[in-house]
């Protein structure tokens, strides 16, 4: 089934980097990063003033490092963690980047998926998101905070793991937003299994369906009505380039998108449509919660970046609204890294 994205990434990841691997882009400067300072009401239009200073921020204070260690059962939901994650509801200021613009966001409900459907409300975008029914009570929350942007949002749950749902919700999203830019492949699937004689093949399947099928129909569905001037963005991982020995299908599929990525992108450059990956570390969203794995605590998690700490995933938000402005016109089959140091 479809689910949220990152959350493993990090998390019992083993060491051996070798120099090709960490060619991926790191440290790339953001325009318009979000503020990190909160304001005071949820879901209001946040508009920079040209007088406005932005104080620098540690960023190795910017989220604490303390979570409790809490437990839900899958898919959980983001507004039964504590603290709750941080996905730019009363911090994220938009500038007006994506005015006019229309995006499909998969895993849109929560965590990374969330953060950038605020983020493209802000800057200005229709929105619609996909996710799971069960996970009607988090976007419930997000559709009223795009709406109090002035912006159309369009709920659409359902299962991405058969491509007959991934044709009908391209199209419903391309009629309802009279038109589709913006495609955000965000939706994952993971577990721990650290013992391959012990792995379900149900458990892999629905990995792969959720994490390669899915993208796959979504894109060849979104491509086939979509303009030049349109931009894909793909979650992929850290554990692409560090994979994490429990999580070998995981790995493997966010491994793939990265070549997913930059494979389609030669292909659908003849159409000027831009094909793009963001590829986070250890980010708090639900997927930490709603497994039980050995060794898979925050402490942990918190360790494995030079930061120490996890990310939250309002820090995601600016780097996929970047990939599908207009202004990164010459940026296409690439994989940006958001890993707070790790590789």
């Amino acid at each position: 089934m479809t689910e949220k994205t990152t959350g493993i990434d990090g998390s019992a990841i083993e060491d051996g980097v070798d120099a090709s691997r960490r060619s991926v882009i790191k440290g790339v400067a953001i325009a318009g990063l979000t503020a990190a300072s909160p304001l005071a009401a949820a879901g209001r239009a946040l508009k920079q003033q040209p007088n406005d200073v932005q104080p620098a921020n540690d960023p190795r204070a910017r989220f604490p490092n303390d979570q409790p260690v809490q437990r839900q059962t899958w898919p959980g939901l983001q507004g039964k963690m504590t603290p709750r994650p941080d996905c730019g509801e009363t911090g994220y200021r938009g500038s007006g980047r994506l005015a006019g613009r229309r995006a499909l966001i998969t895993g849109g409900d929560s965590g990374i998926g969330r953060a950038v459907a605020i983020a493209c409300a802000r800057e200005g975008a229709d929105v619609a998101i996909n996710y799971l029914p069960q996970e009607e009570p988090d976007a419930t929350e997000v559709i009223d905070l795009i709406r109090r942007e002035g912006r159309k949002a369009v709920a659409i749950p359902g299962d991405l793991r058969t491509e007959e749902f991934c044709r009908r919700l391209v199209a419903r999203a391309e009629r309802e937003l009279n038109g589709l830019d913006i495609l955000v492949n965000n939706a994952g699937y993971g577990w721990f299994l650290p013992d391959i004689l012990e792995h379900p093949s149900e458990k892999f399947d629905q990995t792969i369906k959720t994490n390669l099928y899915a993208p796959f129909w979504l894109s060849k569905a979104a491509i086939a009505v979509m303009k030049p001037g349109s931009s894909i963005v793909f979650t992929s991982s850290v554990t692409a380039f560090s994979p994490a020995s429990a999580f070998i299908d995981y790995s493997a599929t966010k491994a793939a998108i990265v070549a997913f990525t930059s494979a389609l992108a030669k292909q659908v450059a003849k159409r000027g449509i831009r094909v793009n990956s963001v590829a986070p570390g250890p980010i708090w969203t639900p997927m930490q919660i709603y497994f039980e794995a050995p060794g898979n605590n925050v402490e942990n998690l918190n360790a494995t970046t030079p930061l120490g700490r996890m990310g939250h995933p309002v820090e995601m938000a600016p780097l996929y609204v970047t990939l599908a402005e207009g202004q990164s016109s010459f940026v296409t089959g690439s994989t940006w890294s958001a890993d707070g140091g790790r590789l």
